[in-house]
């Protein structure tokens, strides 16, 4: 008869405990893309410096009051410009000097920030949503509209001299208020993300989870914006954060030339512009606003910088 005898288990093999299938599913946790560039930002100096002076310089635009008590628009003569400043009382009125007309320069500077940092952000959104709306298209449909909208619309506008352009829009304006530079800036503004979406999007279309979805019955729409458009932000923010910092400085460039912001609206621009003409008996009035648009274009230059190692996935 053979022999139906079962061997007994040894008593290692029966004293081991069972798998624990979640763990194992833990540990092969699929990780995104932003997941790991946000997880490589927490320890990125770039991003940690930039983000908390961004984040002063937006409770100064929004809270001025918080820095100081002083009035920018309120003169008194008897400053005049040779107040120099004070350095050793910081937070005073006068610490940082007195311009021409006896303006509180540190006032002055504190209250720059809101026109500054409007302009940039809102410049920023507006040829982000238009842009990327261009370029998205273009990509995704090609043919004559991609001949429409990149071929011949976006490199007509790419064509022009961004700042020449946009002198020429201004001169337009009897009044040039904050968002009549938004305006000019955005109008010719857009057409480096169009052109940035519109590769990302040629070579996300091509993936297989959008013929997959294509396949499965999903509409133009749904494609778009719930498979091609999550994907294809990562380049288009990198360039839209580095970009900020471009729109600050060019704002600042108009209203030095007198072509962007006037009065009674406060620009670190137009402080720089008075201060140039004063700038052999005067210095501060020309340096603390060129150090505060330094300050500010720097740190969204490094924010895009850190953004973009952080979502580049060959950098990693």
């Amino acid at each position: 008869m053979p022999d139906v005898t079962k061997t007994a288990p040894a008593p290692e093999e029966a004293k081991a405990p069972l798998a624990d299938p979640s763990a194992a599913v833990k540990a092969e946790k699929a990780r995104s893309l932003w997941g790991d560039a946000w997880r490589d930002l927490r320890t990125n100096w770039y991003f940690i410096i930039s983000s908390v002076l961004i984040v002063i310089l937006l409770v100064m635009a929004v809270f001025p009051g918080l820095f100081t008590s002083a009035s920018p628009t309120s003169s008194d003569l008897v400053h005049h410009y040779l107040g120099k400043p004070e350095l050793g009382k910081i937070g005073s009125e006068g610490w940082l000097g007195y311009d021409v007309q006896g303006h509180s320069v540190y006032a002055r500077v504190i209250y720059g920030t809101r026109a500054s940092v409007t302009v940039g952000v809102c410049v920023t959104v507006l040829v982000t949503l238009f842009g990327g709306l261009v370029g998205m298209l273009a990509g995704y449909f090609g043919g004559w509209v991609d001949a429409l909208l990149s071929g011949f619309f976006t490199n007509v506008f790419l064509g022009i001299p961004f700042l020449l352009g946009a002198m020429v829009v201004l001169q337009a304006f009897p009044e040039r208020s904050v968002w009549v530079v938004i305006f000019a800036l955005a109008f010719l503004g857009w057409t480096q993300i169009a052109r940035v979406m519109r590769g990302a999007v040629i070579v996300i279309k091509q993936s297989d989870y959008v013929q997959a979805a294509r396949a499965l019955g999903a509409g133009t729409n749904r494609i778009l914006f719930r498979h091609i458009l999550p994907n294809a932000m990562a380049p288009v923010i990198v360039v839209a954060t580095i970009s900020l910092g471009v729109y600050i400085s060019a704002e600042a460039t108009l209203s030095y030339l007198g072509l962007g912001l006037a009065d009674p609206t406060i620009s670190w621009g137009m402080d720089i512009s008075g201060g140039a003409s004063q700038i052999r008996v005067a210095q501060h009035i020309l340096l603390f606003p060129s150090i505060m648009l330094s300050i500010t274009v720097l740190a969204f230059i490094m924010l895009g910088e850190a953004v973009r190692n952080a979502l580049d996935p060959k950098s990693r």
